[in-house]
C-alpha cells in the first residue's frame, strides 16, 4: 500500500513538473564587459596629453552594455537595453579618429529556437539591417564538475577550446594590412541546472541549463538579475526584416565594411594611430 502511495506521489510530480515546464519562461538580464586595447603612436600622445586614457575610457563604456534574455523552454530573445547617452563611432578626440564596429547595436534583437536549432539575428551595419538567418552554433563542452555560486544559484564550470582561424585587420601608418592568424579560442561558461534550458546569453548555449556567467577570451558576461515566470512575460517574436544572409555572409561583409571604413577615415598624413581589428 505504501509503495504504491509512493509510487503515485512520484508521477503526480512528474506530471505536475511537466505541465510546469510547458508553460515555463523568465528573463535574465546581463552586463558585459570587454578587455580592449588602444595603440597610438608616441608622437600622437606627445601632441594631444591625456589622449590615450580618454580613448581607453571611451572603450571601455562602448563595452560595457546591459541586454536582456526573454526565455520558454524552446525560444529565447536576446536584445540590448537602450541608454540615451550611449557612444556612437565614428568620433574624433584630438585629430585621432576612433571607430567602432561591434556589431551589437541597440537595435540587434537575437532570436533562438531551440527545439529547431536555428537562429535569426536582426542586426544593422553602417546603416543597412541584415537578418542572419543559420543554425544554432555548437559548442563541444567539457563538463568539469566545478561548482560555484552565482546569487541564489549554483552553478557548474563547462569549458571549451578550440583552434580558430581569424583574421586581422591593421592600420599602421595610415595604411590598411590584412593577415589571417590562427587563435586558440578559450571559453568558459557557468550554467545551473536549477534553471533547466539549453540556452544562454547571445550566441551560447548546448548547456543542461541556463548560462549565468560567460568568459569568451576579452569578453565577460554575467548574469546580475533572473526571474522566472514574470507576472508580465514579455512576447517572443521572431524578427523578420532585413536582408537575408548566413553568419559566415555577414562576417565576410563586416570585414569589407571595416575596411572601407578605415581608409575612409585614416589619417590625411598618413600616421597618427594604430588600430587593431579582429573577428
Amino acid at each position: 500500500m505504501k509503495l504504491l502511495v509512493l509510487k503515485t506521489f512520484m508521477l503526480s510530480c512528474l506530471i505536475s513538473g511537466s505541465m510546469f515546464a510547458q508553460d515555463f519562461s523568465g528573463r535574465a538580464t546581463y552586463k558585459t564587459h570587454r578587455k580592449s586595447s588602444f595603440k597610438l603612436d608616441s608622437t600622437t600622445i606627445a601632441a594631444n596629453p591625456g589622449i590615450q586614457e580618454q580613448m581607453e575610457a571611451q572603450m571601455r563604456k562602448m563595452f560595457q552594455k546591459t541586454f536582456t534574455l526573454d526565455f520558454t523552454k524552446s525560444e529565447s530573445m536576446y536584445k540590448e537595453e537602450q541608454e540615451l547617452d550611449a557612444p556612437k563611432g565614428p568620433s574624433a578626440n584630438g585629430g585621432v579618429m576612433v571607430m567602432m564596429m561591434d556589431g551589437n547595436g541597440s537595435s540587434d534583437i537575437l532570436y533562438k529556437n531551440i527545439s529547431e536549432n536555428r537562429m535569426a539575428n536582426k542586426t544593422e551595419l553602417m546603416g543597412k539591417v541584415f537578418l542572419i538567418k543559420d543554425n544554432l552554433e555548437a559548442y563541444d563542452w567539457k563538463l568539469t564538475g566545478e561548482a560555484k555560486n552565482i546569487g541564489n544559484y549554483t552553478c557548474y564550470k563547462a569549458a571549451y577550446e578550440k583552434e580558430e582561424e581569424d583574421i586581422q585587420i591593421d592600420m599602421i601608418d595610415g595604411e590598411v594590412k590584412e593577415e589571417k592568424v590562427t587563435k586558440k579560442r578559450t571559453l568558459v561558461a557557468w550554467y545551473t541546472p536549477d534553471v533547466p534550458v539549453s540556452n544562454g546569453p547571445n550566441n551560447y548555449g548546448g548547456l543542461p541549463g541556463l548560462i549565468l556567467e560567460v568568459n569568451d577570451g576579452d569578453l565577460t558576461i554575467v548574469c546580475s538579475e533572473l526571474v522566472l515566470n514574470p507576472k508580465e512575460a514579455k512576447e517572443i517574436k521572431e524578427p523578420v526584416k532585413g536582408k537575408i544572409v548566413t553568419r559566415k555572409k555577414f562576417a565576410e561583409i563586416s570585414l569589407e565594411k571595416t575596411k572601407e571604413m578605415m581608409n575612409r577615415y585614416r589619417s590625411r598624413d598618413g600616421k597618427g594611430m594604430e588600430i587593431k581589428i579582429g573577428g
